[in-house]
């Protein structure tokens, strides 16, 4: 069953919002330490009394709603997405997903970009991952989630798409590509799952050059991993104080923000404001910090390791962003997918759609121009 949707947040639970952000306890810090220790107290001071005072989140509850929203109840699973109809010829059904800490919200500024009336045009599909933001707190793993996304897209009446993912939606997406290869026209990914590891015959190793990304990678995962860890392994006891203080809840996305971006670059000129501030505020709003994390321990229970002769064999488009610096190298991925475009970007990072919709957005519609039969 698909039902419309309107999203509207109850003014008692903003009010809230704001009082909390008035009684912040902020930590001491050393004087001009910057980014040093963690999220910068003097950004956090100001992003927060600018969230307090002027941020309007009825005007993003606008924006969602200027596009159509449903809630669709597959398997008992209740699942928030947007429906937007290509304008064009023969628009692409389009399926994309979302990872952490992102949201559906990610996507916004794409919409115009892919449905645009153009030679290549989408039906975009933008679910919530179960646990995050509209959707139903549901603690499911990807396999799981990829079903639901199948079931979706036939409810909706698409036989055949095209399926995007970064972060946990690269996951997604390739469980999907794996589970209905008959139905999927091209996979796209912005990012190769954590948990991805292809089949090696017995007695061949990884080349030098793929043991060094997997090195470059342990590396950066040691600097910049531990919330990863906690995720995976004690996930409620972090969501008490996330739960409680919208300012931890935004101290502690905003540096997975910074971290997987250009660190040469100051976070605000990576990402508009409100576009932080709406994302932070829909998990503050529909209180799912915990119901969103629990998926680094479904993944981990439920990894993307691939056994003898399995395969993505479906065409796959790789957008490669410079960063975080952290990507396996190209003949890992080729081991397990059947690459059929790989594209080095020249700027960007891990929440590409957000931070360069323009570079994200061309480039897919490059690669449903290579899975597009001349007539």
């Amino acid at each position: 069953m698909i039902r419309p949707y309107l999203v509207k947040v109850h003014a008692t639970v903003l009010d809230d919002l704001k009082k909390r952000i008035r009684a912040a306890q902020w930590p001491e810090a050393a004087n001009n330490s910057g980014w040093q220790y963690g999220v910068s107290l003097s950004y956090m001071k100001e992003l927060a009394a600018y969230w307090e005072s002027s941020f309007d989140w009825h005007s993003i509850e606008d924006q969602i709603n200027a596009y159509p929203n449903f809630i669709a109840s597959i398997d008992g699973v209740d699942i928030h997405f947007l429906h937007i109809r290509g304008r064009g010829k023969d628009p692409i059904p389009l399926i994309i997903t979302h990872g952490w800490p992102g949201s559906f919200l990610e996507m916004m500024d794409i919409i115009p970009l892919l449905t645009w009336d153009g030679d290549i045009c989408f039906d975009m599909v933008i679910p919530s991952l179960p646990g995050y933001g509209f959707s139903q707190k549901q603690s499911m793993n990807g396999t799981q989630i990829a079903v639901l996304w199948g079931k979706l897209m036939q409810e909706l009446g698409y036989e055949r798409f095209m399926v995007q993912g970064g972060d946990f939606g690269a996951e997604v997406s390739t469980h999907l590509a794996l589970q209905q290869p008959d139905r999927i026209m091209g996979l796209h990914l912005n990012y190769i799952p954590f948990s991805y590891k292809p089949f090696l015959p017995p007695g061949e190793e990884l080349t030098n050059e793929e043991r060094a990304a997997m090195e470059k990678t342990g590396k950066f995962f040691q600097l910049a991993g531990a919330y990863a860890q906690q995720h995976i392994t004690q996930p409620l006891t972090l969501a008490y104080g996330l739960s409680d203080s919208p300012i931890g809840l935004a101290a502690w996305i905003l540096q997975i923000f910074k971290n997987f971006s250009d660190p040469s670059k100051e976070i605000g000129d990576l990402f508009a404001r409100d576009r932080l501030l709406a994302n932070i505020t829909l998990y503050w709003v529909t209180r799912t910090i915990f119901s969103s994390i629990r998926l680094y321990g479904e993944t981990v229970r439920d990894p993307l390791v691939f056994g003898k002769g399995q395969c993505v064999r479906v065409p796959t488009g790789i957008a490669h962003y410079p960063f975080p610096d952290s990507w396996p190298a190209k003949k890992y991925v080729e081991r397990g997918f059947t690459i059929s475009y790989w594209k080095d970007m020249p700027v960007g990072g891990h929440f590409a759609a957000m931070e360069q919709p323009e570079i994200f957005a061309r480039d897919i519609r490059e690669f449903a121009g290579t899975l597009i039969k001349p007539s």
